[in-house]
C-alpha cells in the first residue's frame, strides 16, 4: 500500500470537510442580507448599504501568545472572541460599524473540537456587534507549528461616514478624557507575564486561587478582550477621538489619540487598578513603568471630549471614569503621570 499520501503528511482533507460542515450553522448565524453568496466561494461577498458617504476602514490582529496560556489551561472557548473584539476595537476608534470579519487560523493537526470552539466564539462576538463572519481558512501545517501550538488572525472591515470621522486634530487643550473599564489584560502583555511568572517553567502557579481575584490565575488570565463599539458608538457624537489601549499601554496608544502638540495629564488615583494586575506586579516582581509601558492596567479605552460633554458619557457607559484632561505639551513625553 502506497503510503505517500497527503493524510500521512499531516494533512487530513476529510477531517477538514468535517470541521468546515461543523462550523456552519455557527457562521451563517451571523449573516444578514448584505451578505450575497453562500459559505464555500473563493471570495465573500458584501453589499454596502445605509451610508451616504461612506469611508472603509480596517484593521487586523492576532491574539498573540495568550494562544499559549489557552493551549496551557487547555480553554479554548473565548479565544474567538477575543481575535473579533481586538479587531473591531481597532476601527471603532475611527468612529466604525464593523461590517464583516474574517478568520485565518493555522495549526500543525487539525482538531475539529479546537477549532469549533474559535470559531463559535468568533461568531458569538460578531453577532454581538452585528458584523457578518463572512469568511476564512483554516490551514494545516504540519512542520510549521508543533503538537498543539497553533495561530489565528483577524480581519475587520466596516464603514463610517464620512463627516463622523473621529480625528485627533480636533482635540484641544483643557479637554476631558475619560477612560472605560477592562476586565484584565485583554489580548497584550501576555509575554511579559509568562515570563515574569516563569510559567513554562512552573503552569501550576495557574491553578493557584487568589481570594483578591475570586478566582485562579489561569482563570482571570483567560478571560475575553472586551468589545467596546456598543460603548464608543453610543456616545460619539459626543466625543473627538478616542484610543484603544492594546500593546503598548496607555503611554504608546493615547498619543495617537491627539495631535503632536498636546499631551495627556492622565491621575492615576482615578480608577481602581483590577486585582490581576497587582497580583502579576508583585508575583512577578515587575516595575510599576514597566506594568504601565505595556498593560492597559484596568483601562480598555479612552476617549477626549469637550468638558460639556463629560456628563453624556458618563452615564452612558457604565463604569466610564473622567481620568484626565488635555494640556499644551512641554518636552517629549506626550502621557504624563
Amino acid at each position: 500500500m502506497n503510503d505517500k499520501t497527503y493524510k500521512n503528511a499531516g494533512v487530513d482533507l476529510e477531517l477538514a470537510a468535517k470541521v468546515k460542515s461543523s462550523m456552519t450553522p455557527s457562521v451563517l448565524s451571523t449573516h444578514n442580507s448584505q451578505v450575497l453568496n453562500t459559505l464555500g466561494s473563493f471570495g465573500a461577498m458584501f453589499e454596502l448599504k445605509g451610508f451616504n458617504q461612506p469611508v472603509i476602514v480596517s484593521s487586523t490582529d492576532g491574539v498573540g501568545t495568550k494562544l499559549k496560556l489557552a493551549v496551557e489551561l487547555d480553554s479554548y472557548d473565548t479565544l474567538g472572541e477575543d481575535l473579533v473584539n481586538a479587531c473591531v476595537n481597532d476601527i471603532v476608534v475611527c468612529g466604525a460599524k464593523p461590517l464583516f470579519f474574517l478568520d485565518y487560523i493555522a495549526v500543525n493537526k487539525l482538531d475539529d473540537s479546537v477549532v469549533s470552539k474559535l470559531i463559535r466564539g468568533m461568531s458569538k462576538a460578531c453577532l454581538d456587534v452585528n458584523c457578518a463572519l463572512i469568511g476564512g481558512e483554516t490551514a494545516q501545517m504540519p512542520g510549521i507549528y508543533k503538537d498543539k501550538d497553533f495561530d489565528m488572525a483577524g480581519f475587520v472591515v466596516g464603514a463610517v461616514e464620512k463627516k463622523q470621522i473621529l480625528n485627533p486634530s480636533n482635540v484641544k487643550e483643557k479637554d476631558i478624557i475619560i477612560g472605560f473599564p477592562s476586565n484584565g489584560l485583554h489580548t497584550n502583555g501576555y509575554s511579559l507575564v509568562r515570563h515574569a511568572l516563569s510559567i513554562e517553567k512552573n503552569p501550576e502557579i495557574l491553578n493557584k486561587y487568589y481570594d483578591d481575584l475570586g478566582q485562579t490565575l489561569g482563570e482571570a488570565l483567560i478571560k475575553p478582550h472586551i468589545s467596546y463599539v456598543e460603548s464608543v458608538l453610543s456616545v460619539l457624537p459626543y466625543i473627538k477621538s478616542a484610543a484603544h489601549i492594546t500593546g503598548g499601554g496607555l503611554i504608546e496608544n493615547i498619543p495617537r489619540a491627539l495631535p503632536s502638540n498636546l499631551s495627556a495629564k492622565i491621575d492615576l488615583l482615578a480608577w481602581e487598578v483590577p486585582s490581576i494586575f497587582n497580583i502579576i506586579k508583585l508575583e512577578g516582581n515587575i516595575s510599576n513603568d514597566e506594568m504601565y509601558k505595556v498593560l492597559n492596567m484596568g483601562l480598555g479605552m479612552v476617549v477626549v471630549c469637550d468638558g460639556k460633554m463629560e456628563d453624556k458619557i458618563l452615564s452612558s457607559v457604565v463604569g466610564s471614569v473622567v481620568v484626565g484632561n488635555i494640556s499644551k505639551r512641554i518636552g517629549e513625553k506626550q502621557v504624563l503621570f
